[in-house]
């Protein structure tokens, strides 16, 4: 079984593109970088995580080959992400995933071979998917011979994958960086960007952007309508060192700055990425001219067709907005 980094498609993980956003703050006399993870192979950051957890499992003798069952929890980019790479690796994988899951994941996961089990019900204390889900994937993996769940919301593998991403914004702006925005749900990307940062010495100040509703800097979780973007509970990974300043956007936000992003920049992104910019905006004022700002896009748009570019499913959760996004 291979387990290397440049393994066949897996070695295509990482190395995505850093893109100046030129015309998102045209006023502004800062730089604007957006890392662009959609590229990664299965169309998110997530791929970065994913393989990661699975290679350091494969080496620590965790999983065996031919033998193990890999069990997750994931709202839809993990789940599309380890799809595609036990496939490759020849892992059996069963997802635990939930009823707010677009057609298209639970599509694109059963096209690579893996398994899936939907949670209909909501937990009854915070109202929300995510901790039933956790005890389903805990309990599955009890459950079955030779079973790992990798729970990416506690696994140091998880923010281990994100020294890298944080290593290649560095290194692509010669290691000049004053701001990096990041989008929180695991706590995963943002905890691994900001061990690179401290280990470098680099003094970058890291915005956590969390969503209004979740749980993970202590407010009590609320329903939320943006998948893979804040969290009902506060994640293992969470470190509030890691942290400089915390932004807190609502799902409108979101999908106002992804619309805005797609008009100005021809930049189809998902809902955590308009997260990450609308942070951008709440902080312009702030942020001293001259300054160099990275914001991490961790998916792409397509994935988000049916809710944050559709028209009718706007109107319906938010009314007549679109002239929030109209210049």
């Amino acid at each position: 079984m291979p387990n290397r980094l440049d393994s066949g498609i897996l070695g295509t993980i990482g190395k995505t593109p850093l893109v100046q956003l030129e015309r998102m703050f045209p006023r502004e006399r800062s730089q604007f970088f957006a890392k662009i993870e959609r590229f990664n192979p299965g169309g998110s950051i997530k791929d970065r995580s994913g393989l990661n957890m699975l290679l350091e499992a494969l080496r620590d003798g965790q999983i065996v080959p031919g033998r193990s069952v890999v069990v997750e929890s994931s709202s839809g980019n993990l789940a599309v992400g380890l799809a595609q790479i036990c496939r490759y690796l020849g892992l059996r994988f069963i997802c635990v995933v939930d009823a707010k899951t677009t057609e298209q994941n639970l599509a694109i996961m059963r096209a690579y071979g893996a398994e899936v089990e939907v949670v209909e019900e909501r937990d009854p204390t915070t109202g929300e998917f995510l901790p039933v889900r956790l005890r389903r994937a805990r309990e599955l993996a009890a459950s079955i011979p030779h079973g790992l769940w990798l729970n990416q919301y506690a696994n140091p593998s998880n923010p281990k994958a994100h020294e890298r991403t944080m290593q290649e914004i560095v290194e692509a702006l010669d290691g000049r960086l004053d701001y990096l925005f990041c989008s929180v749900s695991t706590f995963g990307t943002l905890r691994g960007c900001a061990d690179h940062l401290r280990k470098e010495g680099l003094r970058t100040k890291v915005v956590a952007v969390d969503a209004q509703g979740s749980a993970i800097f202590g407010h009590p979780p609320t329903r939320r309508l943006i998948p893979g973007h804040g969290a009902s509970v506060v994640p293992a990974l969470m470190d509030p060192a890691a942290v400089d300043e915390v932004v807190h956007v609502s799902d409108l936000d979101c999908v106002v700055a992804c619309r805005r992003l797609v008009a100005r920049e021809a930049i189809l992104a998902g809902g955590s990425s308009g997260a990450a910019v609308a942070a951008v905006e709440h902080m312009l004022p702030r942020i001293p001219a001259g300054s160099v700002c990275a914001l991490i896009f961790p998916d792409g748009g397509d994935r988000y067709l049916n809710t944050v570019y559709s028209d009718d499913w706007v109107y319906e959760h938010f009314g007549e907005v679109s002239h929030l996004w109209k210049d």
